[in-house]
């Protein structure tokens, strides 16, 4: 299987991957002492570095929960910044660990690169930031405007795709980061501003002046972003995606970092399973039974991360809308650990 992989990877033209890449990456992990997590270059509430280097977001808190769950501690981690174009090389190469880099699972991708999305962090959708000054209430307004875009991202294809649809015409201004997309923008380079809703509302608050700016209404694609790893470790894979279930989980039955020690002693079967006060369920993942009460305890719940990051409780403001849980009108939803 593996040599099949390899085969197809590099059939694809793309980098190929050793066999020593396919090991069985909790073991490396744990030899190394940290995981190896690939963020973004720097984007608000989702992976952005401080003046002294430390970073927070959304998705490194998903790189966090990881390393708790693996390594007890959820700052081992090793942040590698990567750009739209080579953030798939770095994964398929070994580079790092795991992608958590507000990345979109499509097809093409899950299917051709030789990686697995192992679930979905943030439910998002394709917008327009437009400055206030154009005039512009509605992206049906925008027929011949320059627009700045990011290269290698999904929104290359979703912008062509809406324009063609309504009879419009606009020019392609690209660039390589989003931070050049958004200095583009300040700068006149482009009329608009186009990529996932949540990424305007994180670089709006990087412009000068970010109240000159607007999002237009209009959603334009599915953007379900969500951490990657590679295909041939199913135990990683399982120990990923689970992490992030074990986060849906917590909020759902009302576990915090502030009561998770006193729930401890809950008597709810479905509690007693997630913390592991109830033996068994670390096992078939290759962890200890604390694997999941480690993540609440040094991460949070899915909500606690949510607003902390991108919600009320952060500079985006954005609300929980699609990436509320089910019980409350959204699509966040953890299948059950038993």
């Amino acid at each position: 299987m593996k040599k099949q992989l390899v085969s197809a990877v590099a059939a694809l033209g793309l980098v190929a991957v050793s066999t020593a890449s396919l090991a069985a990456t909790l073991d490396d992990v744990k030899k190394k002492g940290f995981v190896q997590c690939g963020v973004s270059t720097g984007l608000p509430g989702f992976s952005n570095p401080d003046d002294k280097g430390n970073w927070t977001g959304l998705d490194v808190d998903v790189c966090r929960a990881v390393a708790a769950a693996t390594l007890g501690d959820a700052s081992k981690v090793k942040y590698i910044p990567l750009n739209a174009k080579e953030r798939f090389t770095a994964l398929q190469s070994g580079e790092v660990d795991m992608l958590s880099r507000n990345t979109t699972w499509t097809l093409t991708r899950d299917g051709s690169l030789g990686l697995n999305f192992a679930g979905v962090n943030y439910y998002d959708g394709q917008g327009f930031m437009v400055s206030k000054e154009l005039g512009v209430k509605s992206a049906k307004e925008l027929d011949g405007a320059a627009v700045c875009i990011q290269a290698g991202t999904t929104t290359e294809l979703n912008l062509a795709d809406y324009f063609r649809e309504l009879g419009m015409k606009y020019q392609p201004v690209v660039f390589d980061t989003s931070d050049q997309t958004v200095q583009g923008f300040e700068a006149g380079r482009c009329d608009v501003l186009t990529s996932d809703q949540s990424q305007l509302y994180a670089l709006r608050i990087k412009l000068s002046k970010p109240d000159s700016a607007m999002v237009l209404p209009e959603v334009i694609s599915k953007e379900p972003l969500g951490p990657v790893v590679r295909q041939g470790d199913d135990q990683w894979f399982n120990i990923v995606k689970w992490s992030m279930f074990a986060l849906v989980t917590a909020e759902e039955l009302g576990v915090t970092t502030s009561n998770v020690d006193q729930m401890k002693s809950s008597t709810n079967p479905n509690v007693q399973r997630l913390l592991g006060t109830e033996a068994g369920q670390g096992k078939n993942l290759g962890l200890d039974d604390t694997w999941a009460y480690n993540i609440v305890k040094q991460v949070g719940n899915y909500g606690e991360m949510f607003e902390r990051n991108v919600g009320s409780g952060s500079a985006l403001g954005i609300s929980r809308g699609l990436n509320a849980l089910w019980t409350k009108g959204g699509l966040q939803y953890a299948p059950p650990i038993r």
